[in-house]
């Protein structure tokens, strides 16, 4: 496993600013006031570091029954919940962040959603479109690692969904979601991924594969997470002295940061997972890293600080910030 370089470490972070934005429900014209029809509201929050604006989008939510985190019993997991008022009645809400990053010549999305297949999620085109940007307009896509949650709006119905995008995944990754032994070998809450997987190989066959850490455009790079999964990665965007680090699957809310022992049920190397994790949180910490993370409640953006010598996460003051 490689280990965490100081480097992806070395993050300072903006007094940014970052605005909210939200789909219209509806609105009159002419003279006769036209009656509104409800419609959900699609969270969108931009930020900008340095050349970059980055726009935390969401393709909606999963509840994790709390029997879903190795390493603490369903009871403790419970409690942890409620004390955080974050307790639901199907378990622990995790909410699908993506994220756009722009810097005026390219569009590049990291991640793409479960897109239906888990929860209530499939927003992401509709989170598109109310900022006004069409999927062939998006230039490249990253893959963080080849869970459901995280590509499935690529292939949502059949289809090539962002047809002018390279799509950047780890070749480790790759290597064992499209093994037909592993997939024969696999849970049966693991099934989508493969057959996900499978799909996006078909639709995408020039994938970018990845084999380590890379830059993948000026001021874009990738950064090794393994352990959640064999190819888990995280991007690093950073220009001007401001950095941002999406870290995909290293964080869950409610069981993170304080106890980086506590796993989750869909991950390949739980031990892997767990030293990753140890290693990261108090690195993060000392760096005052700005994170963005997958998982945690929207927008997913935040600090890991030590109170008291305790980790806990510190989510990133993100309206009305310029």
């Amino acid at each position: 496993m490689t280990n965490l370089s100081r480097r992806a470490f070395a993050l300072s972070f903006p007094a940014a600013s970052i605005v909210a934005a939200s789909a219209l429900s509806g609105r009159s014209g002419g003279a006769q006031a036209q009656t509104l029809q409800p419609k959900a509201v699609v969270p969108a929050a931009q930020i900008k570091v340095g050349r970059f604006t980055v726009t935390a989008l969401s393709d909606g939510y999963a509840d994790m029954p709390f029997s879903y985190f190795p390493g603490r019993t369903p009871q403790e997991v419970e409690q942890a919940a409620g004390a955080a008022f974050a307790a639901k009645p199907g378990g622990i809400r995790f909410v699908f962040n993506q994220y756009l990053v722009e810097d005026g010549e390219r569009r590049i999305l990291i991640d793409t959603g479960p897109a239906g297949t888990l929860g209530q999620s499939g927003q992401l085109p509709d989170a598109l479109q109310s900022i006004g940007v069409r999927p062939d307009s998006i230039g490249a896509v990253i893959v963080t690692h080849m869970h459901q949650d995280h590509m499935g709006g690529l292939v949502a119905g059949g289809r090539k969904n962002f047809p002018d995008a390279e799509v950047y995944v780890d070749g480790r990754d790759v290597a064992y979601w499209t093994d037909p032994a592993k997939r024969a070998a696999a849970p049966d809450f693991l099934k989508n991924s493969f057959d996900i997987s499978a799909e996006m190989v078909r639709l995408y066959p020039k994938l970018q594969v990845i084999d380590g850490e890379r830059q993948i455009s000026r001021g874009i790079s990738i950064v090794d997470l393994t352990g959640h999964t064999p190819g888990h990665i995280g991007v690093r965007i950073e220009d001007d002295g401001q950095s941002l680090l999406m870290v995909s699957d290293m964080l869950f809310p409610v069981v993170h940061p304080s106890a980086a022992d506590v796993g989750f049920l869909f991950e390949q190397d739980r031990p892997a997972a767990q030293a990753m994790r140890a290693r990261f949180f108090p690195q993060a910490a000392e760096a005052k890293a700005l994170i963005a993370a997958t998982h945690m409640p929207f927008p997913g953006l935040g600090r890991i600080v030590s109170d008291g010598g305790r980790l806990r996460w510190l989510p990133a003051e993100w309206a009305h910030q310029g």
